[in-house]
């Protein structure tokens, strides 16, 4: 393989050792920039998670990539797709405007997955050597997702000029602090072989340690999935840890009584989601009994969006759970069940797309949704109506959400769980433009 493989073995074994006398200064600010796909959104719970530890929530945020899918190859354009130069330009600016607004000249920027493409872009070439105090890659596949002559400039080829100009001639900047999360062997996409790139005998020429760097601190969080490198707690811990030098005095959020929730509707156009603001789309809230999910009287918020597509405040309880109801000129009715929001949060980000054609047939669908992790057996226990529904293949975690169909009829209550939260659902006729979700914090 390369020769960066065995001295990575070799770091991993001194993983924590030189935290506590190379941490950042807690008092930086913090962007956390989210991977292919996702939103700022998914970032909610490691907000709140240092917020609940102390640090100060104005020097937190969390960046929205307008169009945050990746090229099939970074020079051909492809329409609501970005190139590694788009991002790269977008992260510049964000970065830029927390530095202004904080008026620090530093900060500590923290990415997962595609999210660490970024950062290493912006250190490398885009001037973030100054203004980069320690980068935090989590899940970044630093050597490729596979590294292989074909393909070779889709951003994610270990091969390809993209990766190959961020890995020579040195895998590291001076500077700037380095550390990597990765998995032991349950991150789906740093494996031996195509299995979740739709080639399962092909080899990519990467392994477990592809997310590993020389010259970071390469730190192995055993069992974790790949989005799980970011979010789960042991993730925050290892994240703020080398922020701060400490390890946290609590994982789980504190709630506050009454939180402040805000966000932004997006929707997805030529089949790419996108972040980008959706005008004219109508935002309810309402309380709902957990244990039913029927609503509890009039909305308790509604709004319909400008052209920044921002709806709230909208002051909630921190015991409640609520339904969203979203609606927008050509998307279906959209119904997001949530677990409470324990602390205020301005990201609470709806996305819209459309119904799923493979289940364009059912009366209704409900979809359990776990943006923050994967779904595997054996290590999840996660029902929807009191059975595992199907879509869930055996091995490494590799799918985030699930759907069960039901036959047309009167609406019914539909219990949904993961992982000991459970919440309530409600039915809503798939013929009429409806889908409901159930999503969890964690």
């Amino acid at each position: 393989m390369r020769r960066y493989l065995a001295l990575r073995a070799l770091a991993a074994l001194f993983a924590w050792a030189p935290l506590a006398a190379a941490a950042a200064s807690p008092d930086l600010p913090i962007l956390f920039v989210h991977g292919n796909g996702d939103s700022a959104a998914l970032w909610e719970t490691e907000l709140w998670r240092f917020e609940s530890n102390g640090y100060d929530p104005a020097l937190l945020s969390a960046i929205n990539f307008p169009h945050p899918m990746a090229r099939a190859a970074d020079d051909v354009a492809e329409p609501n797709r970005s190139s590694t130069a788009d991002e790269l330009a977008a992260l510049k600016q964000a970065v830029d405007r927390v530095l202004a607004r904080t008026g620090r000249d530093r900060l500590v920027l923290v990415g997962s997955s595609r999210g660490g493409y970024a950062i290493r872009n912006y250190i490398r070439n885009g001037g973030g050597r100054a203004t980069v105090a320690l980068a935090i890659l989590a899940g970044t596949p630093n050597h490729g997702v596979f590294a292989l002559p074909f393909k070779r400039t889709n951003e994610f080829n270990g091969d390809g000029p993209f990766l190959e100009g961020l890995n020579h001639p040195e895998e590291t900047d001076p500077g700037v602090r380095f550390v990597t999360l990765r998995s032991d062997h349950d991150d789906k996409f740093a494996q031996p072989t195509g299995r979740f790139l739709g080639y399962p005998y092909v080899p990519t020429f990467v392994d477990h340690d592809g997310p590993a760097l020389e010259g970071a601190q390469n730190i192995v969080l055993p069992g974790l999935d790949h989005r799980e490198l970011a979010f789960d707690r042991r993730a925050f811990q290892a994240i703020y840890r080398a922020v701060t030098g400490q390890d946290p005095a609590v994982l789980d959020p504190v709630p506050v009584e009454q939180p402040v929730l805000g966000g932004m509707v997006s929707g997805s156009d030529n089949g790419a989601p996108t972040n980008l603001p959706l005008d004219k789309a109508t935002v309810e809230l309402y309380a709902v009994d957990p244990d039913t999910g029927l609503r509890q009287g009039a909305p308790a918020y509604r709004q319909v969006t400008g052209t920044d597509g921002r709806w709230g405040p909208f002051t909630a309880d921190s015991m409640t759970y609520y339904e969203f109801v979203v609606a927008a000129p050509g998307y279906p009715t959209t119904h997001v069940y949530r677990t409470p929001f324990p602390r205020s949060l301005d990201c609470v980000e709806l996305r819209l797309a459309p119904i799923d054609a493979a289940l364009a047939k059912a009366g209704s669908v409900v979809t359990l949704i776990r943006p923050r992790g994967y779904l595997a057996h054996g290590r999840d226990r996660f029902t929807i109506d009191g059975t595992e529904p199907p879509g869930v293949a055996d091995g490494v975690p590799a799918v985030d959400q699930v759907s069960r169909s039901f036959d047309a009829g009167p609406a019914r209550s539909v219990p949904v769980g993961l992982n000991g939260a459970r919440m309530t659902v409600r039915t809503f006729p798939r013929a009429e433009g409806h889908i409901v979700f159930a999503e969890f914090n964690d």
